[in-house]
């Protein structure tokens, strides 16, 4: 028979157990804050990217919009606005991986005719909205789909491909490949489909992607295609790759 002694200390053993768990479920909790303009409570190693939030829309705090993965993977207005100029205007441009719109927006900004597209809903949700408040949403046909699925019924001027690169953790590979890390499908695949929609194609892609990968998307097309490629620095340090293929290549050198 277990005496009254040990079933005590049973009980005030499984009670500390209860406690720690409580104690952890209330730890990760806290690990996430919901911040302006956020839709989502924001983990505690994205936090860094809202304290950049300016960078990445001037005017983020006059009402933008943002999931998690939308704030981490927009690309920094100073580098979407130089794309956009790069690729000039009066065009229709194909933004295939819109996210939160932050290069929809400035390809908007430069009178493009522009088709903004991504799979989640709640990601063009807030995409049309903050084309909305930079005031081109009447410039931006927003489309919930599949690019590769809606491939075959576009046709475009220029696609514009900044496919996810497989979240923050990228960085910790020396070399950046395209045919094993870009989602949802590899690098030549992808660049193939947008060729079939647009003579012009635009990729953004991390610094340490292999240079030679870029080079064997141009022998893609027949004959070759021109191509540039065209390092994208935000305050002094490298922060990608933007590579011009076909007649915006040539645009993109006369502004060199």
């Amino acid at each position: 028979m277990v005496s009254k002694t040990v079933m005590s200390a049973i009980k005030l053993v499984k009670a500390s157990v209860v406690q720690k768990k409580m104690k952890k479920q209330k730890k990760k909790k806290e690990e996430k804050a919901l911040l302006p303009g956020m839709i989502e409570a924001l983990s505690e190693n994205l936090l860094k990217y809202w304290v950049r939030r300016k960078s990445l829309f001037s005017r983020f705090d006059d009402g933008i919009r943002c999931d998690e993965q939308g704030l981490f993977s927009v690309t920094p207005e100073a580098i979407a606005k130089r794309q956009a100029l790069l690729c000039g205007s009066g065009g229709i441009v194909i933004d295939a991986f819109t996210g939160v719109a932050g290069n929809a927006i400035q390809f908007a900004l430069r009178q493009n005719q522009v088709i903004a597209i991504d799979i989640n809903p709640r990601r063009i949700k807030c995409a049309r909205h903050n084309a909305k408040v930079y005031g081109v949403a009447h410039l931006i046909d927003f489309i919930v789909g599949d690019f590769f699925g809606l491939a075959p019924s576009l046709q475009a001027d220029i696609v514009f491909l900044s496919p996810p690169w497989g979240g923050p953790d990228y960085k910790k590979a020396g070399t950046y490949n395209i045919e094993t890390m870009l989602q949802p499908k590899n690098g030549f695949s992808l660049f193939s489909v947008a060729l079939s929609v647009a003579p012009s194609v635009v990729l953004f892609l991390p610094q340490t992607v292999d240079m030679e990968q870029l080079e064997q998307l141009a022998w893609l097309s027949s004959p070759p295609l021109a191509y540039k490629v065209e390092k994208n620095h935000v305050n002094g340090y490298l922060k990608a790759v933007t590579v011009y293929y076909g007649d915006v290549a040539t645009q993109a050198r006369d502004h060199a």
